[in-house]
């Protein structure tokens, strides 16, 4: 994705060199569709430089800081020198992620995915996520839940979070599901106690997964799992249920397990 506008000042920017002369270096740049800065020789590196070419080649993508921009003129200024070592290995995994981002809307929305369409979805990531990688990393992580506030038709936010959980590579995902637990029994309320120890894995859960089972009304409790993949976690929310429902069926009682609440948070 290419933006239209203009980059402010003091904004990072991402871009190949592909003219050099000795008053300094032409850079285009790779975020904004149709734009192009100078960077003068002053600003390629700190200190005396004899000859431009000793520092910047042609076809070399750079990270430079935009010093101005004079839009009726038609120029931006820019800054390679100003740019620390950190922030120029921030801001190229920031456009790398920004890339794959680009290569996931194809995949969600087809190669025939019109401009318009694709700003208006690509819009409404930004504005809730700051970056399009975000959005899909969010989708990923928590699924549908992620993109509720999106302003995207339900067939768009399927798309996502299909792409999402298909291509990014995330460091856990999250799965939550519910289990209604009931017992008629004297000691019913010590049974439903040692079911929800059962169903927390009673201390046997295995350390790459973290699981969680809360109280959410009368006879709903809610599980929640974090783990490193979806699969894992999955697994783990069934298998947690089951141990719960194996402890009150066993004492006369009932147990079901389903993915969506039976009634609205209150």
């Amino acid at each position: 994705m290419k933006y239209s506008g203009w980059p402010e000042p003091g904004e990072l920017v991402v871009g190949k060199i592909d003219e050099i002369e000795d008053f300094g270096v032409f850079v285009d740049l790779d975020e904004y569709e149709g734009k192009r800065g100078l960077c003068h020789i002053s600003e390629v590196a700190s200190g005396w430089i004899k000859n431009v070419r000793d520092h910047v080649n042609e076809g070399q993508t750079v990270v430079a800081k935009v010093l101005d921009v004079d839009e009726s003129a038609q120029q931006i200024d820019l800054s390679i020198k100003d740019v620390n070592d950190h922030q120029r290995k921030e801001k190229i995994q920031e456009w790398k992620n920004e890339q794959k981002a680009d290569n996931w809307m194809e995949l969600a929305f087809g190669e025939d995915l019109d401009d318009e369409t694709y700003a208006a979805i690509a819009n409404e990531l930004l504005a809730e996520f700051g970056s399009m990688y975000d959005g899909f990393e969010s989708a990923a992580i928590h699924g549908n839940d992620a993109l509720e506030d999106v302003d995207l038709s339900e067939e768009e936010i399927d798309a996502i979070v299909q792409t999402a959980r298909n291509n990014v590579s995330v460091p856990y995902v999250q799965v939550t599901g519910y289990v209604d637990l009931s017992c008629p029994e004297s000691d019913g309320v010590d049974v439903i106690k040692e079911a929800l120890q059962a169903a927390e894995g009673n201390g046997e859960v295995p350390d790459e997964i973290e699981l969680e089972v809360t109280y959410v009304g009368s006879p709903e409790y809610r599980i929640q799992v974090q783990a490193p993949d979806y699969k894992t976690a999955e697994d783990a929310l069934e298998e947690s249920a089951d141990r719960a429902a194996k402890v009150v069926e066993q004492h006369g009682g009932s147990g079901q397990f389903h993915r969506e609440r039976s009634e609205d948070d209150e």
